[in-house]
Protein backbone atom coordinates (compact mmCIF):
# COMPACT_ATOMS: atom_id res chain seq x y z
CA UNK A 1 0.00 0.00 0.00
CA UNK A 2 1.32 3.43 -0.69
CA UNK A 3 1.88 6.29 2.06
CA UNK A 4 -0.87 7.86 2.96
CA UNK A 5 -0.37 11.83 1.15
CA UNK A 6 -3.60 13.43 2.98
CA UNK A 7 -2.18 17.08 3.81
CA UNK A 8 1.09 16.93 2.70
CA UNK A 9 2.10 19.67 -0.21
CA UNK A 10 2.89 18.69 -3.72
CA UNK A 11 4.52 20.78 -6.42
CA UNK A 12 2.40 19.96 -9.09
CA UNK A 13 2.47 20.63 -13.35
CA UNK A 14 -1.08 20.72 -14.26
CA UNK A 15 -2.23 18.87 -17.26
CA UNK A 16 -5.34 18.36 -19.10
CA UNK A 17 -8.82 18.45 -17.22
CA UNK A 18 -10.20 15.95 -15.99
CA UNK A 19 -14.34 15.04 -15.77
CA UNK A 20 -15.50 16.42 -12.17
CA UNK A 21 -14.12 19.85 -12.43
CA UNK A 22 -10.45 19.18 -11.49
CA UNK A 23 -7.63 18.86 -13.81
CA UNK A 24 -5.11 16.06 -13.71
CA UNK A 25 -1.35 15.86 -12.23
CA UNK A 26 0.95 13.37 -11.66
CA UNK A 27 3.52 12.73 -8.75
CA UNK A 28 5.74 10.18 -7.78
CA UNK A 29 3.79 7.55 -9.88
CA UNK A 30 0.13 8.46 -9.01
CA UNK A 31 -2.40 10.94 -10.53
CA UNK A 32 -3.41 13.96 -8.89
CA UNK A 33 -7.01 15.49 -9.31
CA UNK A 34 -6.26 19.36 -8.51
CA UNK A 35 -9.04 21.47 -8.45
CA UNK A 36 -8.68 25.20 -8.57
CA UNK A 37 -5.66 25.08 -11.15
CA UNK A 38 -5.63 25.24 -14.52
CA UNK A 39 -4.24 23.41 -17.23
CA UNK A 40 -0.37 24.51 -17.67
CA UNK A 41 -0.35 25.70 -14.38
CA UNK A 42 2.56 25.16 -11.85
CA UNK A 43 1.34 25.36 -8.51
CA UNK A 44 1.52 23.85 -4.95
CA UNK A 45 -1.34 21.75 -3.96
CA UNK A 46 -2.54 20.50 -1.09
CA UNK A 47 -3.63 17.04 -0.53
CA UNK A 48 -7.45 16.63 0.35
CA UNK A 49 -8.27 12.88 0.16
CA UNK A 50 -6.18 10.09 -0.29
CA UNK A 51 -7.66 6.70 -0.03
CA UNK A 52 -4.81 4.60 -0.99
CA UNK A 53 -4.14 3.19 -4.49
CA UNK A 54 -3.52 5.00 -7.89
CA UNK A 55 -5.24 8.63 -7.48
CA UNK A 56 -5.50 11.25 -4.49
CA UNK A 57 -7.03 14.54 -4.76
CA UNK A 58 -5.68 17.99 -4.16
CA UNK A 59 -6.44 21.41 -4.14
CA UNK A 60 -4.57 24.34 -5.32
CA UNK A 61 -3.50 26.56 -2.85
CA UNK A 62 -0.81 27.87 -4.53
CA UNK A 63 -0.02 29.24 -8.19
CA UNK A 64 3.70 29.65 -9.17
CA UNK A 65 3.44 29.64 -12.67
CA UNK A 66 -0.31 31.41 -13.54
CA UNK A 67 -2.20 30.49 -16.40
CA UNK A 68 -3.12 33.84 -19.04
CA UNK A 69 -6.53 32.59 -18.71
CA UNK A 70 -6.78 32.97 -15.08
CA UNK A 71 -9.22 35.85 -13.59
CA UNK A 72 -9.67 36.91 -10.08
CA UNK A 73 -12.23 34.34 -8.45
CA UNK A 74 -15.67 35.76 -9.60
CA UNK A 75 -17.03 32.88 -6.59
CA UNK A 76 -16.07 34.13 -3.12
CA UNK A 77 -17.14 30.76 -1.48
CA UNK A 78 -16.01 28.02 -4.18
CA UNK A 79 -12.40 28.42 -3.49
CA UNK A 80 -9.64 25.96 -1.40
CA UNK A 81 -11.56 24.05 0.93
CA UNK A 82 -14.24 26.10 0.59
CA UNK A 83 -18.18 25.24 -1.17
CA UNK A 84 -18.23 22.59 -4.18
CA UNK A 85 -20.55 25.08 -6.40
CA UNK A 86 -18.36 27.33 -8.05
CA UNK A 87 -15.63 24.93 -10.35
CA UNK A 88 -13.81 27.12 -12.15
CA UNK A 89 -14.74 30.58 -10.86
CA UNK A 90 -10.84 31.45 -11.57
CA UNK A 91 -11.26 30.73 -15.30
CA UNK A 92 -12.65 32.76 -18.38
CA UNK A 93 -15.59 32.45 -19.87
CA UNK A 94 -13.50 31.01 -23.19
CA UNK A 95 -11.20 28.37 -21.08
CA UNK A 96 -14.13 26.89 -19.02
CA UNK A 97 -15.63 26.43 -22.18
CA UNK A 98 -12.90 25.02 -23.82
CA UNK A 99 -11.98 22.20 -21.12
CA UNK A 100 -15.65 21.45 -21.17
CA UNK A 101 -15.07 20.88 -24.83
CA UNK A 102 -11.97 19.06 -24.00
CA UNK A 103 -14.28 16.58 -21.34
CA UNK A 104 -17.16 15.81 -24.09
CA UNK A 105 -15.02 14.74 -26.41
CA UNK A 106 -12.43 12.31 -24.17
CA UNK A 107 -15.80 10.87 -22.74
CA UNK A 108 -16.97 9.89 -26.29
CA UNK A 109 -13.49 8.64 -27.23
CA UNK A 110 -13.33 6.71 -24.12
CA UNK A 111 -16.82 5.38 -23.48
CA UNK A 112 -18.32 5.18 -27.14
CA UNK A 113 -15.63 4.81 -29.39
CA UNK A 114 -16.77 7.91 -31.21
CA UNK A 115 -14.19 10.59 -32.54
CA UNK A 116 -16.02 14.16 -32.17
CA UNK A 117 -14.78 17.90 -32.37
CA UNK A 118 -17.23 19.34 -29.80
CA UNK A 119 -17.67 23.04 -29.43
CA UNK A 120 -19.39 24.21 -25.87
CA UNK A 121 -21.50 26.77 -26.85
CA UNK A 122 -23.01 30.23 -24.52
CA UNK A 123 -26.56 30.00 -23.64
CA UNK A 124 -28.59 33.11 -23.89
CA UNK A 125 -28.56 35.16 -21.31
CA UNK A 126 -25.17 33.94 -19.79
CA UNK A 127 -23.59 37.75 -19.73
CA UNK A 128 -20.12 37.81 -17.74
CA UNK A 129 -21.59 34.19 -16.69
CA UNK A 130 -23.23 35.27 -13.22
CA UNK A 131 -26.98 35.50 -12.39
CA UNK A 132 -27.94 33.14 -15.24
CA UNK A 133 -28.97 30.68 -12.43
CA UNK A 134 -33.00 30.83 -11.84
CA UNK A 135 -33.48 28.06 -8.85
CA UNK A 136 -31.18 27.33 -6.11
CA UNK A 137 -31.60 24.51 -3.32
CA UNK A 138 -29.72 25.39 -0.34
CA UNK A 139 -28.73 22.98 2.75
CA UNK A 140 -29.53 23.59 6.33
CA UNK A 141 -27.44 23.25 8.98
CA UNK A 142 -27.85 22.00 12.53
CA UNK A 143 -28.15 25.12 13.97
CA UNK A 144 -30.67 26.50 11.28
CA UNK A 145 -28.82 28.31 8.93
CA UNK A 146 -28.99 27.85 5.46
CA UNK A 147 -26.17 27.70 2.76
CA UNK A 148 -24.05 25.27 0.46
CA UNK A 149 -22.07 21.74 0.40
CA UNK A 150 -18.78 22.33 1.09
CA UNK A 151 -17.17 19.85 -1.75
CA UNK A 152 -17.01 15.77 -1.61
CA UNK A 153 -18.36 16.67 2.31
CA UNK A 154 -21.62 17.05 4.50
CA UNK A 155 -20.49 20.01 6.07
CA UNK A 156 -22.11 23.80 5.04
CA UNK A 157 -20.86 27.29 3.89
CA UNK A 158 -23.58 29.71 5.17
CA UNK A 159 -22.29 32.42 3.08
CA UNK A 160 -24.93 33.06 1.17
CA UNK A 161 -22.40 34.82 -1.57
CA UNK A 162 -22.71 32.44 -5.12
CA UNK A 163 -23.07 34.39 -7.50
CA UNK A 164 -24.66 31.93 -10.25
CA UNK A 165 -27.81 33.54 -8.99
CA UNK A 166 -28.87 36.83 -8.73
CA UNK A 167 -28.17 38.43 -5.34
CA UNK A 168 -31.73 39.05 -4.49
CA UNK A 169 -32.58 35.73 -4.51
CA UNK A 170 -31.30 35.56 -1.04
CA UNK A 171 -33.06 38.38 0.42
CA UNK A 172 -33.86 37.84 3.58
CA UNK A 173 -32.96 34.28 3.57
CA UNK A 174 -30.06 34.08 5.92
CA UNK A 175 -32.31 35.89 8.71
CA UNK A 176 -35.15 33.45 8.31
CA UNK A 177 -35.78 30.82 10.99
CA UNK A 178 -35.06 27.11 9.28
CA UNK A 179 -35.48 23.91 10.57
CA UNK A 180 -31.92 21.55 11.00
CA UNK A 181 -31.57 19.32 8.49
CA UNK A 182 -33.91 20.96 5.47
CA UNK A 183 -33.53 22.32 2.50
CA UNK A 184 -35.03 26.02 1.26
CA UNK A 185 -35.62 25.97 -2.64
CA UNK A 186 -35.26 29.05 -4.49
CA UNK A 187 -36.68 30.30 -7.50
CA UNK A 188 -36.90 33.44 -9.95
CA UNK A 189 -39.43 32.51 -12.32
CA UNK A 190 -39.97 33.83 -15.97
CA UNK A 191 -42.74 36.13 -14.58
CA UNK A 192 -40.25 38.27 -12.79
CA UNK A 193 -41.44 36.75 -9.38
CA UNK A 194 -39.80 35.11 -6.28
CA UNK A 195 -40.68 31.40 -4.89
CA UNK A 196 -38.81 30.61 -1.29
CA UNK A 197 -39.85 26.96 -0.06
CA UNK A 198 -38.70 24.82 2.99
CA UNK A 199 -38.68 21.34 2.21
CA UNK A 200 -38.90 19.22 5.52
CA UNK A 201 -35.51 17.04 6.14
CA UNK A 202 -36.24 13.49 4.99
CA UNK A 203 -37.41 11.32 7.15
CA UNK A 204 -34.67 8.11 7.60
CA UNK A 205 -35.33 4.91 9.00
CA UNK A 206 -32.96 3.79 12.27
CA UNK A 207 -31.30 2.01 9.30
CA UNK A 208 -30.05 4.76 8.25
CA UNK A 209 -29.44 6.74 11.37
CA UNK A 210 -27.09 4.05 12.44
CA UNK A 211 -25.45 1.63 10.48
CA UNK A 212 -22.60 3.46 8.86
CA UNK A 213 -21.88 1.07 6.35
CA UNK A 214 -23.35 0.20 3.06
CA UNK A 215 -27.11 -0.48 3.85
CA UNK A 216 -27.38 2.92 6.67
CA UNK A 217 -26.35 4.55 3.00
CA UNK A 218 -28.81 3.17 0.71
CA UNK A 219 -31.45 3.90 3.59
CA UNK A 220 -30.35 7.52 3.70
CA UNK A 221 -30.59 8.22 0.00
CA UNK A 222 -33.70 6.38 -0.18
CA UNK A 223 -35.39 8.87 2.51
CA UNK A 224 -33.72 11.59 0.56
CA UNK A 225 -35.90 10.67 -2.24
CA UNK A 226 -38.76 10.49 -0.65
CA UNK A 227 -41.79 13.00 -0.45
CA UNK A 228 -41.31 15.29 1.58
CA UNK A 229 -43.54 18.22 3.32
CA UNK A 230 -43.00 21.60 2.22
CA UNK A 231 -44.01 24.90 3.52
CA UNK A 232 -44.05 28.42 0.93
CA UNK A 233 -42.12 31.04 2.80
CA UNK A 234 -42.30 33.90 -0.13
CA UNK A 235 -44.21 34.07 -3.01
CA UNK A 236 -47.13 31.28 -4.63
CA UNK A 237 -44.83 28.27 -4.70
CA UNK A 238 -46.20 28.04 -7.80
CA UNK A 239 -43.67 29.77 -10.17
CA UNK A 240 -44.53 30.51 -13.97
CA UNK A 241 -42.44 29.71 -16.57
CA UNK A 242 -42.54 30.40 -21.05
CA UNK A 243 -40.99 28.71 -23.57
CA UNK A 244 -41.97 30.57 -26.84
CA UNK A 245 -45.76 31.28 -26.70
CA UNK A 246 -46.64 29.10 -23.87
CA UNK A 247 -46.69 28.90 -20.17
CA UNK A 248 -46.14 26.41 -17.54
CA UNK A 249 -47.25 26.71 -13.71
CA UNK A 250 -45.28 24.24 -12.14
CA UNK A 251 -44.24 23.27 -8.33
CA UNK A 252 -41.50 25.24 -7.37
CA UNK A 253 -39.68 22.25 -6.15
CA UNK A 254 -40.19 20.64 -9.50
CA UNK A 255 -37.74 20.23 -12.30
CA UNK A 256 -37.30 23.09 -14.57
CA UNK A 257 -33.65 23.92 -16.58
CA UNK A 258 -31.51 26.01 -14.32
CA UNK A 259 -30.12 28.38 -16.56
CA UNK A 260 -32.30 31.08 -17.78
CA UNK A 261 -31.50 29.99 -21.23
CA UNK A 262 -31.78 26.66 -21.29
CA UNK A 263 -35.26 25.41 -21.98
CA UNK A 264 -35.81 27.69 -24.67
CA UNK A 265 -32.70 26.40 -26.64
CA UNK A 266 -33.43 22.97 -25.93
CA UNK A 267 -36.65 23.27 -27.14
CA UNK A 268 -35.60 24.96 -30.66
CA UNK A 269 -32.93 21.96 -31.02
CA UNK A 270 -35.07 19.19 -30.03
CA UNK A 271 -37.88 20.55 -32.49
CA UNK A 272 -35.58 21.11 -35.26
CA UNK A 273 -33.88 17.34 -35.47
CA UNK A 274 -37.10 15.41 -34.47
CA UNK A 275 -37.84 16.29 -38.22
CA UNK A 276 -41.44 14.78 -37.35
CA UNK A 277 -44.05 15.54 -39.83
CA UNK A 278 -48.27 15.84 -39.56
CA UNK A 279 -49.79 12.65 -38.32
CA UNK A 280 -46.85 10.98 -37.01
CA UNK A 281 -45.79 9.46 -33.52
CA UNK A 282 -43.07 10.84 -30.73
CA UNK A 283 -42.04 9.46 -27.29
CA UNK A 284 -40.76 12.21 -25.04
CA UNK A 285 -39.29 10.15 -22.14
CA UNK A 286 -38.69 11.57 -18.74
CA UNK A 287 -40.64 14.81 -20.35
CA UNK A 288 -41.47 16.75 -16.93
CA UNK A 289 -43.61 19.23 -17.36
CA UNK A 290 -44.03 18.85 -21.25
CA UNK A 291 -41.49 20.92 -22.61
CA UNK A 292 -40.54 18.65 -25.47
CA UNK A 293 -43.92 17.49 -26.09
CA UNK A 294 -45.22 20.89 -26.76
CA UNK A 295 -42.21 21.61 -29.10
CA UNK A 296 -43.16 17.59 -31.02
CA UNK A 297 -46.74 18.40 -31.27
CA UNK A 298 -46.79 21.31 -32.83
CA UNK A 299 -44.82 19.16 -35.96
CA UNK A 300 -47.06 16.93 -35.36
CA UNK A 301 -50.36 18.20 -35.52
CA UNK A 302 -53.79 17.16 -34.51
CA UNK A 303 -53.28 14.32 -36.54
CA UNK A 304 -50.21 13.19 -34.73
CA UNK A 305 -49.91 11.68 -31.86
CA UNK A 306 -47.15 12.35 -28.63
CA UNK A 307 -46.86 10.15 -25.73
CA UNK A 308 -44.63 12.44 -22.34
CA UNK A 309 -43.69 9.97 -20.01
CA UNK A 310 -42.60 11.37 -16.28
CA UNK A 311 -42.50 9.94 -12.89
CA UNK A 312 -43.09 12.89 -10.85
CA UNK A 313 -46.88 13.31 -10.87
CA UNK A 314 -47.02 16.90 -10.06
CA UNK A 315 -45.04 17.45 -13.03
CA UNK A 316 -47.21 15.33 -15.22
CA UNK A 317 -50.60 17.26 -13.36
CA UNK A 318 -48.69 20.54 -14.30
CA UNK A 319 -48.12 19.48 -17.77
CA UNK A 320 -51.21 18.17 -18.37
CA UNK A 321 -52.88 21.74 -17.23
CA UNK A 322 -50.26 23.78 -19.43
CA UNK A 323 -50.72 21.75 -22.41
CA UNK A 324 -54.69 21.29 -22.31
CA UNK A 325 -55.43 22.36 -25.99
CA UNK A 326 -52.97 19.59 -27.39
CA UNK A 327 -55.57 16.48 -27.28
CA UNK A 328 -52.35 14.64 -29.40
CA UNK A 329 -50.37 14.83 -26.58
CA UNK A 330 -51.14 11.97 -23.78
CA UNK A 331 -49.38 12.21 -20.83
CA UNK A 332 -47.78 9.02 -18.19
CA UNK A 333 -47.28 9.29 -14.76
CA UNK A 334 -44.92 6.32 -14.60
CA UNK A 335 -41.39 5.47 -14.86
CA UNK A 336 -39.91 5.04 -18.04
CA UNK A 337 -38.84 1.46 -18.18
CA UNK A 338 -42.39 0.59 -17.09
CA UNK A 339 -44.72 2.86 -18.90
CA UNK A 340 -42.62 2.13 -22.16
CA UNK A 341 -44.32 -0.97 -23.30
CA UNK A 342 -48.08 0.23 -23.19
CA UNK A 343 -46.92 3.86 -25.82
CA UNK A 344 -48.21 4.31 -28.88
CA UNK A 345 -45.81 2.43 -31.39
CA UNK A 346 -43.86 2.64 -33.96
CA UNK A 347 -42.88 5.85 -33.05
CA UNK A 348 -40.72 7.86 -35.77
CA UNK A 349 -38.75 9.63 -33.41
CA UNK A 350 -38.52 9.01 -29.20
CA UNK A 351 -36.96 12.53 -27.33
CA UNK A 352 -34.95 11.40 -24.05
CA UNK A 353 -33.74 13.68 -21.08
CA UNK A 354 -33.07 11.51 -18.72
CA UNK A 355 -31.43 12.21 -15.28
CA UNK A 356 -27.86 12.49 -14.35
CA UNK A 357 -27.22 8.58 -14.57
CA UNK A 358 -28.57 8.40 -17.95
CA UNK A 359 -31.22 5.57 -19.91
CA UNK A 360 -29.15 3.07 -19.24
CA UNK A 361 -29.37 -0.24 -21.50
CA UNK A 362 -32.95 -1.79 -20.99
CA UNK A 363 -34.40 1.81 -22.07
CA UNK A 364 -31.89 2.26 -25.02
CA UNK A 365 -32.49 -1.44 -26.39
CA UNK A 366 -36.42 -1.12 -25.93
CA UNK A 367 -36.28 2.63 -27.94
CA UNK A 368 -34.67 0.85 -30.53
CA UNK A 369 -37.06 -2.78 -30.62
CA UNK A 370 -39.66 -0.23 -30.97
CA UNK A 371 -38.80 1.28 -34.58
CA UNK A 372 -37.54 4.48 -33.92
CA UNK A 373 -35.67 6.03 -36.42
CA UNK A 374 -34.51 8.86 -34.82
CA UNK A 375 -33.51 9.79 -31.59
CA UNK A 376 -32.89 12.87 -30.29
CA UNK A 377 -30.58 12.51 -26.84
CA UNK A 378 -30.56 15.35 -23.93
CA UNK A 379 -27.60 14.85 -21.12
CA UNK A 380 -26.12 16.88 -18.28
CA UNK A 381 -23.01 14.45 -17.39
CA UNK A 382 -20.49 13.84 -20.21
CA UNK A 383 -19.87 10.30 -18.73
CA UNK A 384 -23.37 9.00 -18.39
CA UNK A 385 -24.10 10.73 -21.95
CA UNK A 386 -21.41 8.88 -23.75
CA UNK A 387 -22.41 5.92 -22.19
CA UNK A 388 -25.57 6.10 -23.85
CA UNK A 389 -24.52 7.04 -26.98
CA UNK A 390 -22.42 3.73 -27.02
CA UNK A 391 -25.14 1.72 -26.46
CA UNK A 392 -27.79 3.37 -29.15
CA UNK A 393 -24.54 2.56 -31.46
CA UNK A 394 -24.72 -0.87 -30.44
CA UNK A 395 -28.26 -1.05 -31.61
CA UNK A 396 -27.14 0.23 -35.13
CA UNK A 397 -27.69 3.73 -34.49
CA UNK A 398 -24.83 6.18 -35.92
CA UNK A 399 -24.53 10.05 -34.47
CA UNK A 400 -25.53 12.43 -37.04
CA UNK A 401 -25.41 15.54 -34.97
CA UNK A 402 -24.08 16.45 -31.73
CA UNK A 403 -24.22 19.78 -29.90
CA UNK A 404 -23.06 20.84 -26.36
CA UNK A 405 -23.98 23.59 -23.99
CA UNK A 406 -22.59 25.69 -21.60
CA UNK A 407 -25.57 25.81 -19.27
CA UNK A 408 -24.26 26.02 -16.02
CA UNK A 409 -21.46 28.60 -16.02
CA UNK A 410 -18.75 28.22 -13.51
CA UNK A 411 -19.00 25.08 -13.00
CA UNK A 412 -17.83 21.98 -14.44
CA UNK A 413 -21.14 20.79 -15.70
CA UNK A 414 -22.38 20.98 -19.28
CA UNK A 415 -25.09 19.87 -21.35
CA UNK A 416 -25.20 17.32 -24.48
CA UNK A 417 -27.98 16.84 -27.07
CA UNK A 418 -27.48 14.15 -29.87
CA UNK A 419 -29.13 13.71 -33.05
CA UNK A 420 -29.10 9.61 -33.43
CA UNK A 421 -30.28 7.96 -36.82
CA UNK A 422 -30.33 4.52 -38.33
Amino acid sequence: MSENWSDRHLELRLGNPGHGGFVVARHEGRVVFVRHGLPGERVVARVTEDRGGSYCRADAIEILDASPERVAPVCPVSGPGGAGCCDFSHASLHLQRDMKSQVVSEQLVRLARVQRDVDVEELPGTGDGTGWRTRVRLAVDPDGRPGYHRHRSSGIVTDLACPQIEAAAYDGVGEHDWKPGSEVQIVLDGAGERHVVEIAPPKVSRTGRTSPGRRGAMARRAAGGAPRAERVVVGSGRPVERVRDRSWELAATGFWQAHRGAAEAYSAVVSEWAGLSAGETAWDLYGGVGVFAAALAGSAGSSGHVDSVESARQAVADGKAALSDLPQVRFHADRVERAIAGLASPPRVVVLDPPRAGAGRAVIETVAAAGAERVVHVGCDPASFARDIGLYLGQGYHVDELRAFDAFPLTHHVECIALLTR
